[in-house]
């Protein structure tokens, strides 16, 4: 079923819809639509499918879908504006507009640019599951920014990376006083007359034709939720779309940022928009070199190479239950779009390329053939990982605490907290609302699982010199250092009424030790000659004291339950402190 708002006008498209629609069915894609812009005019913009099966509601050019990552382009646009506006120059250290701004290295921190940003290039990886489904703010992301351990050298290697696409989004906000959805909505959507372009679910969902999200799970097509906490980090992927809205902006792209009698950027700031900044090292699956194509590079908020001799500009997008893709061969005057609302599918490469072929009169080449592979092999590959992992296991290696001991909230300063509960003989974990499932493997090795990312990796509990499990380890990025959660206490440990009772005099080798309050909820330890240190609470009557590795503090009770000592552990030994009695 084919739904037409703008007939084929081109020969070479004649015959395409039944293709594409051969293409949408092999991939079980429930709707997808495409369009063709070609020397400024569209030739194709059709719906295929459906956009909601429960429903039997049609796909139609003018239904929404989110575009994903496709919506970097748009961030660097509006960036190219603020540089034609003398607001901001490409070459300028981000610190000089946004004095706040810290990244873990400090090289990193001073040298920064918008183009660095943009380009990938800050030698941080994706770090997405501190963003994912979390509530946190754009501002409360910056300001994580310096916790994030890069695994490769400033401006060394590309590295596909959307939170500096939201510090990209917070920059704009810093510059114009307008968020990046503002900007975006009264600087490039209203004048490309994108009136139903919008930027969250909810917005898309008062239309009259959206798409829901769907997922191929077990070989099933299954309805999914729609991702609405993408508001954090908007400029790195929130924007929802139609083909038809989106030919607008193709055809804005390929008359270099002029529509109409309206310019948007100057051709200077556009060209450097869609100029090579960064090579995109050859060993990444998703830019593989294939015969018809060259070797990526990225520009900012765009991939570029060449399909058959052709210069092809584009970039994909993928969000839960979407996948989009933008292309546009500049000096063919050729500009394409393919949405869809299934997750993480090709169907839409496979569209767009054997678009490119008739547009192109070349002979056609089995992009989705080509494609089905390759998606199979990405999943033979993580499956292969997956029985690597439990065929290394070491058999009858038993845990070194009982299972009770592993629980409870351990947190990274850049990433939050992530929680793990007892679940009957095993463990679970939760972080930012999402489900891990834990699988023992040897001694205190697990087999982490979320099953939203089909991801299966080694998590491991480090034991502190007391015995305590003092952390959890979980590599979540592939060549980069494990992310250390470290045990935080309780909540109720932060409590004054709880806290009070720590509070006193100590005597400890003839000499008097201090154990107050530092504001409402936050004790202090003073020692003669020493500095006031704070202590942090970490599990039941005990406290870590800041500052100072292998420094802590544990009261001891009487039978009563009152305390009566404190233990100042130190590297080197412990102390035994008596509380003195209160004065009457």
């Amino acid at each position: 079923m084919t739904n037409t708002s703008a007939s084929v006008t081109d020969t070479a498209l004649q015959g395409l819809p039944e293709v594409i629609e051969a293409i949408r069915d092999e991939w079980n894609v429930p709707g997808l639509a495409t369009a063709v812009v070609k020397d400024g005019q569209v030739i194709l913009s059709q719906g295929f499918g459906k956009r909601s099966i429960v429903g039997n509601l049609d796909t139609t050019d003018q239904t929404l879908f989110a575009i994903g990552s496709s919506s970097k382009a748009f961030t660097a646009m509006a960036i190219a504006m603020l540089v034609d506006e003398g607001l901001v120059n490409w070459d300028t250290p981000i610190k000089h507009y946004l004095p706040t701004f810290k990244l873990y290295d400090p090289i990193a921190t001073e040298q920064t640019t918008v183009i660095d940003l943009l380009a990938h290039r800050t030698g941080l990886p994706r770090y997405d599951l501190g963003w994912y489904n979390s509530s946190l703010s754009r501002k409360d992301l910056f300001e994580r920014l310096q916790y994030l351990e890069p695994n490769k050298k400033f401006r060394e290697v590309w590295q596909y990376q959307n939170l500096m696409y939201m510090t990209a989004g917070y920059l704009i906000e810093a510059l114009t006083g307008q968020t990046w959805e503002e900007f975006v909505q009264q600087r490039i959507f209203t004048p490309l007359g994108m009136t139903t372009s919008n930027f969250t679910p909810k917005d898309s969902q008062q239309t009259s034709d959206f798409a829901l999200p769907y997922r191929e799970a077990k070989e099933e097509v299954q309805q999914m939720e729609f991702y609405d906490r993408f508001q954090a980090v908007g400029p790195a992927g929130s924007i929802n779309s139609s083909v038809q809205e989106m030919c607008k902006w193709l055809q804005c792209l390929l008359n270099k940022g002029k529509y109409g009698e309206t310019t948007l950027v100057s051709e200077a700031q556009f060209a450097q928009l869609v100029a090579p900044h960064m090579v995109i090292p050859p060993d990444q699956p998703a830019f593989k070199k294939q015969p018809e194509t060259f070797y990526y590079n990225y520009g900012l908020g765009w991939g570029l190479t060449s399909y058959r001799g052709h210069t092809l500009v584009e970039h994909g997008g993928n969000i839960d239950g979407f996948s989009a893709l933008v292309s546009f061969l500049p000096d063919d005057n050729i500009g394409l779009v393919t949405l869809t609302n299934l997750d993480s599918n090709l169907a839409t490469q496979s569209v767009n390329y054997t678009l490119c072929d008739h547009l192109l009169g070349l002979e056609e080449r089995p992009w989705s053939t080509r494609s089905k592979q390759f998606i199979q092999g990405l999943k033979e590959q993580a499956e292969k990982a997956k029985e690597n992992s439990l065929d290394t296991r070491v058999p009858d290696a038993p845990l070194s605490h009982p299972l009770k001991d592993y629980t409870g909230s351990f947190e990274h300063p850049g990433l939050g907290v992530f929680t793990i509960t007892q679940d009957d003989e095993t463990l679970k974990g939760t972080y930012n609302e999402t489900d891990f499932t834990f699988q023992h493997l040897h001694y205190d090795i697990f087999l982490v699982t979320a099953e939203r990312f089909e991801v299966h990796i080694k998590g491991s509990f480090i034991t502190n010199l007391d015995g305590d499990i003092e952390s959890f380890s979980l590599p979540i990025e592939p060549d980069a250092t494990p992310i250390a959660f470290m045990r935080v206490a309780a909540k109720h440990l932060q409590e004054k009424s709880v806290l009070e009772q720590f509070c006193g005099a100590y005597e400890v080798m003839d000499q008097a030790a201090t154990v107050a309050f530092k504001g409402e909820h936050i004790l202090s330890l003073t020692l003669p000659g020493q500095p006031t240190y704070e202590l942090e609470p970490y599990k039941e009557d005990s406290f870590r004291v800041k500052g100072l590795s292998g420094y802590s503090v544990a009261f001891q009770r009487d039978e009563a339950g009152v305390v009566t000592q404190a233990l100042f552990k130190q590297p080197f030994g412990t102390l035994v402190a008596t509380k003195k009695a209160e004065q009457q």
